[in-house]
């Protein structure tokens, strides 16, 4: 991460590009989800870097990630790719206005929703849009952005109220 950072942009832009082609391959053989696992668990480690995961948060690699979530057929690849963009959130000290935040929100939503009685994916899904919902918020409380800028549907807020409650019933089980 450390030297992701200290790469001039002509270097962190082929590095980036390398990433986004690699992530955005269709090829589905075993060799090519593996390569793939072992680029996120990559990402993983240099998203924890606030440099580094200010720098990946606001280029091309958030769109991919979001594609990917909603694309990929391996329940790995998705849950270590919800892992990336939560980590992003929880580590990023910038944010841009054009960083589809809402569309990642809305997504994680839908396939919390969409998979509710599966607990194991919901303990993957819950973070990423909680860190998500978390950075949003300070920044509309700094005023480093304007309300408008990133919707949180209330479909966000209803799936979470019902994960903690559900989470509460089962904890007093």
């Amino acid at each position: 991460a450390e030297k992701l950072s200290s790469m001039k942009d002509v270097e962190w832009n082929d590095v980036l590009q390398r990433i986004c082609s690699l992530l955005d391959s269709t090829e589905k053989s075993t060799g090519a989800t593996r390569s793939k696992l072992n680029l996120l668990y990559y990402l993983c480690t240099i998203a924890v870097h606030k440099e580094a995961a200010s720098r990946l948060i606001n280029s091309q690699l958030f769109p991919i990630l979001i594609q990917q979530l909603r694309a990929a057929s391996n329940w790995d690849i998705r849950a270590k790719v919800a892992r990336v963009i939560g980590l992003l959130a929880l580590h990023t000290s910038e944010l841009g206005e054009n960083v589809p935040v809402s569309e990642a929100i809305i997504l994680l939503t839908e396939l919390i929703r969409d998979n509710f009685r599966n607990s194991k994916l919901k303990q993957c899904l819950l973070p990423p849009l909680g860190e998500l919902l978390y950075l949003i918020a300070s920044k509309e409380e700094k005023k480093e952005h304007p309300r408008e800028c990133w919707v949180v549907p209330s479909a966000a807020y209803t799936v979470l109220m019902r994960c903690l409650r559900e989470g509460v019933r089962l904890f007093h089980c």
